[in-house]
């Protein structure tokens, strides 16, 4: 399987919970005990259709491949007061970060539920009450009741699960900016780096330490122009930028150097493209990395280009991940980065 069949990022579920058991009709019947009276046991509840976050899980692959789901039924009661079992619960584990939602409300209607956290679940369907047997019936003046409640079926809907990537840090950028080969050397991720775009056709994730501090860092797929309506990669996999805190967007100044591209006009395309998807993202810290300095013969021909950057309000760092330079100071800045905006989330929940 390659990596872009193992990446599942949407899938559609159908869900049923387990209906009830029916409840029993029955008397009992034994030597030397007349008129024994009703001993129907009641039917069990069916089973529950309950989402699981979990952590060790990346993909919604495993949704994809099994669309429909259903618990167990309870079982039915039985004689001498003999309650059925509850039915079996049907668990769906589907990785931190996904949203649900209701597939048949209306488009853009609010998510079920949205799991960021590990292990958190939520009952998506649940399941039938059992009957009451006939031994619930019984009264002085109706000693002997020959029927039973029936059994209440499960609820059943259908669910579109969509998968957020949860990172601190997004690597943004053209295509071939050198998003891949900067998070191959921040962390032990191995994203797949050639020498030509798209190479990473897949978001990938890698845990960054500095210090005594450990944060996650995102290389998103290469953007283009028009991305946000759906050129590309598209729209698909600019969604895993909403959850991060800061962007570190990475300009490719080794072309700059080599070929003549215009780094302020990468820029400006992919801040865009950030814009037109949803304009939080503006609102996010922004670093900017520029790339594969070492392909650079004379550094002070990025002095302007810095300037001029700087201007836009953003901390500019030259790196380059063949060799090392700069990547010490790159992820001192990732750090104080999220510090700052961890104080400013702390902030606005604290006047709210």
């Amino acid at each position: 399987m390659n990596s872009t069949e193992s990446f599942i990022d949407e899938a559609l579920v159908s869900v049923s919970a387990g209906d009830g058991g029916q409840g029993c009709v029955s008397f009992r019947r034994e030597k030397y005990i007349p008129r024994g009276g009703p001993d129907g046991g009641d039917g069990g509840r069916g089973g529950d259709v309950v989402i699981v976050a979990d952590r060790n899980l990346a993909t919604l692959v495993d949704q994809r491949l099994r669309p429909e789901v259903r618990a167990g039924r309870g079982a039915n009661g039985q004689g001498s007061r003999k309650d059925g079992a509850r039915g079996e619960d049907a668990v769906i584990r589907v990785p931190v970060g996904t949203m649900v939602f209701d597939a048949d409300a209306p488009e853009g209607a609010a998510p079920i539920a949205d799991l960021v956290r590990d292990a958190e679940r939520i009952v998506l369907a649940r399941g039938g009450r059992g009957g009451l047997g006939n031994a619930n019936f019984a009264t002085p003046t109706r000693q002997a009741p020959d029927f039973a409640t029936p059994a209440r079926p499960g609820e059943s809907k259908r669910i579109r699960l969509s998968l957020k990537l949860l990172a601190d840090v997004g690597l943004v950028g053209l295509p071939n900016a050198g998003k891949s080969t900067l998070l191959r050397r921040i962390s032990a991720a191995r994203p797949r780096v050639a020498a030509y775009p798209f190479t990473t056709l897949v978001p990938s994730l890698g845990v960054v330490e500095v210090g005594e501090r450990r944060f996650v860092v995102a290389d998103l797929p290469g953007l283009i122009e028009g991305a946000s309506g759906g050129a590309g990669l598209g729209d698909r996999f600019l969604r895993h930028a909403e959850r991060t805190r800061v962007l570190v967007h990475c300009l490719d100044v080794g072309a700059v150097a080599l070929y003549g591209r215009d780094a302020l006009a990468d820029h400006a395309t992919i801040a865009h493209e950030l814009e037109a998807y949803d304009p939080a993202l503006t609102t996010r810290t922004e670093l900017i990395a520029l790339t594969k300095v070492d392909l650079v013969a004379n550094r002070s021909a990025l002095d302007a280009l810095e300037t001029q950057l700087a201007a836009r309000g953003r901390e500019v760092l030259r790196v380059s991940a063949a060799t090392g330079e700069g990547i010490r100071e790159l992820l001192s800045a990732m750090a104080r980065a999220l510090d700052a905006a961890s104080r400013d989330a702390s902030a606005v929940e604290a006047s709210s």
